[in-house]
């Protein structure tokens, strides 16, 4: 249902780091809220922009995003254009399949996921980690 929690899916381009937001419902407010959010808890260097599909839950992202960072939207019926987020939900679904609501699981579940995904190998990557890679990216902001 539309008031229920969904989770929220964000790739970073560069490392093919996955991000899992939990937002409180599939509003356009509450989903842009939990990417805020979560975007105030980054090194803001990192963050170039944003790429979102059309969905009506991101109607508020450009807003949302003012101060922060360039917003963009892929063409409607383009899933190409956001490759790496599909991939990133199509792993997903092997521990969430479609349709199962998020109260249903237990937040180790998500975790497990989460982790699951961004310690994958992936050869785009020379056989490391995304893991591996996002920590070597922000520690080179940091330094």
């Amino acid at each position: 249902g539309k008031e229920e929690s969904v989770l929220v899916t964000l790739a970073e381009r560069k490392t093919r780091f996955n991000v899992q937001l939990l937002a409180n419902s599939a509003s356009a407010s509450d989903v842009t809220k939990a990417i805020v959010a979560w975007l105030g808890t980054m090194v803001m260097e990192s963050v170039k922009s944003i790429t979102s599909d059309n969905g009506s839950e991101f109607a508020n992202l450009i807003e949302g995003c003012r101060t922060i960072c360039p917003v963009y939207f892929a063409h409607p019926n383009s899933p190409w254009q956001r490759g790496t987020n599909e991939r990133h939900n199509g792993l997903l679904r092997r521990f969430i399949p479609k349709g199962k609501a998020l109260s249903e699981l237990s937040i180790e579940t998500l975790e497990v996921a989460h982790n699951w995904i961004n310690q994958l190998p992936r050869k785009i990557l020379e056989y490391k980690t995304p893991e591996e890679m996002f920590i070597e990216e922000i520690l080179k902001l940091l330094c």
